[in-house]
């Protein structure tokens, strides 16, 4: 196998469990120095807290069975991800803060400059979710949620940005959703966090262009401890509860692919190979790998010698800028 970042430090945030984890092995396997991340130690079986323990003392005796072996297989932290790297041959750090404070997201990538003498890449999966219809939201769900998206991928890119301007090279590679798009899941907090991810990530993208960075993104469909609360959650909460905006739209838990299938990929765009692809969004599932286009003007409309009336809009509209139009609800 080759040894792709040799002599490249990486720090994984969010590389506990699920995709970050096998980010991180993957990067370790190429030769890269990891620092994993994640917000504390995780005891066994623990939840991402919207299955609450009264849910889960409601379940039957075969659903709580499910429910617990599959955080079990899917449960872990950065300490025993770094174990599992440094077991393999790999050389990892642990680091447990919470990036969504900025000092802590500072001492997180210092670690990695103290420990290995740089912050080459980043990748920022760290993420939080919560299922909730916007009109009984709370304000401590969208904040809970929007501290790490974006603020804290913010927190993280601030700190390790002036270490990759120094060497003239650095990948930074954030977790978006489709969410990012608006999404058929009642979680608008979640939504919002991820559309900041995708135009922070422009944003770097663009800024750094000269600077030898590149910024991408990237939407996995991947078998993680988020899609067990998920399947669980619609489970056993009431009818008017449930997190899908509409049933048909319900993927099959065990149709989802496993999260070490997306690791490749996103770690090509961290090698000298993908140094020409920067600012743009990748979705990723199983095998198949897509690239999401630019968003732009679809349709417009131009008037010589003044301003629009509402009534010209009224008498005009459908036959020039709707003329092909369908509202987001109805595509």
């Amino acid at each position: 196998m080759g040894r792709l970042l040799e002599g490249k430090v990486a720090v994984v945030t969010g590389s506990g469990q699920g995709v970050g984890r096998e980010i991180a092995f993957e990067l370790a396997r190429h030769g890269a120095k990891v620092v994993t991340n994640n917000r504390k130690p995780v005891g066994k079986n623990e939840s991402s807290g919207n299955v609450t323990k009264d849910m889960e003392k409601a379940m039957s005796a075969d659903r709580r069975a499910w429910f617990e072996k599959e955080l079990a297989d899917c449960s872990g932290d950065a300490e025993t991800t770094a174990r599992a790297i440094r077991d393999g041959g790999g050389e990892a750090t642990a680091f447990f803060g919470n990036i969504s404070d900025f000092e802590t997201a500072g001492e997180l990538i210092g670690t990695a400059v103290k420990a290995y003498g740089s912050a080459d890449i980043l990748f920022n999966v760290a993420g939080a979710f919560g299922f909730s219809p916007i009109e009984t939201m709370t304000p401590e769900l969208w904040d809970r949620v929007n501290r790490v998206k974006p603020l804290g991928y913010f927190n993280t890119i601030r700190h390790a940005v002036p270490h990759m301007i120094e060497k003239r090279w650095g990948r930074i590679i954030n977790c978006t959703s489709r969410a990012w798009l608006g999404d058929v899941i009642k979680h608008a907090e979640y939504c919002a966090a991820n559309g900041g991810v995708v135009s922070l990530t422009r944003a770097v993208a663009i800024e750094l262009r000269d600077r030898g960075i590149t910024a991408n993104a990237f939407s996995p469909f991947a078998r993680t401890r988020a899609a067990v609360d998920l399947e669980m959650y619609d489970k056993i909460v009431p009818e008017g509860e449930k997190a899908w905006v509409d049933p048909k739209f319900t993927v099959a838990y065990d149709k989802t692919p496993a999260p070490d299938m997306v690791a490749p990929f996103l770690v090509y765009l961290a090698t000298d190979a993908a140094a020409h692809v920067s600012g743009t969004v990748f979705s990723v599932a199983g095998n198949r790998v897509g690239r999401y286009s630019d968003p732009e003007v679809a349709s417009a409309v131009y008037k010589e010698g003044g301003k629009w009336t509402v009534e010209e809009f009224i008498a005009t509209g459908n036959r020039t800028i709707f003329s092909d139009y369908k509202s987001l609800a109805d595509r």
